[in-house]
C-alpha cells in the first residue's frame, strides 16, 4: 500500500485509523472505557499486526454515544444495548425508506 492509498482511505468511515490512545483522547475518555465497550461487544476494534487496537470513525461515533449515556448515569451494559438498538432502528428505517421509494405510488409489490 502506498502513502497515496492510505490517505484515500482516511475518508472511509470504516477504516481503522485511530489507535486506542488517540481514540480515548478524541472522545475525552479512558482506554479502560474503550476496553469495556469492547468487552460488551458494542464495538470490535481491528487489531494491527502488532496486536494493537485500531478504531474507525464509525466506531468512535458509536463509542461517543455510549459515553454520553454513561455520563448521564446509564450503566455501561445498558448504554451499550441502547446504542445497539438505536443503530438497528436506524438501519431498519433506512431499509424501510428504500423499500418505499422502490414501491412507487402504487404501493408495495404483491406477494
Amino acid at each position: 500500500m502506498t502513502a497515496d492509498d492510505s490517505f484515500g482511505r482516511l475518508d472511509d468511515d470504516d477504516y481503522p485509523a485511530y489507535t486506542m490512545g488517540r481514540a480515548a483522547e478524541m472522545l475525552n475518555t479512558t482506554q479502560g472505557f474503550l476496553r469495556a465497550i469492547g468487552e460488551a461487544r458494542l464495538i470490535t476494534p481491528l487489531r494491527s499486526a502488532g496486536g494493537h487496537r485500531r478504531y474507525s470513525r464509525y466506531q468512535l461515533r458509536i463509542a461517543a454515544r455510549a459515553r454520553e449515556l454513561v455520563d448521564q448515569g446509564t450503566p455501561i451494559d445498558a448504554a451499550c444495548r441502547i446504542v445497539i438498538l438505536e443503530d438497528q432502528l436506524e438501519d431498519a428505517q433506512r431499509i424501510n425508506a428504500e423499500y418505499r421509494r422502490g414501491a412507487g405510488p402504487s404501493g408495495p409489490p404483491a406477494a
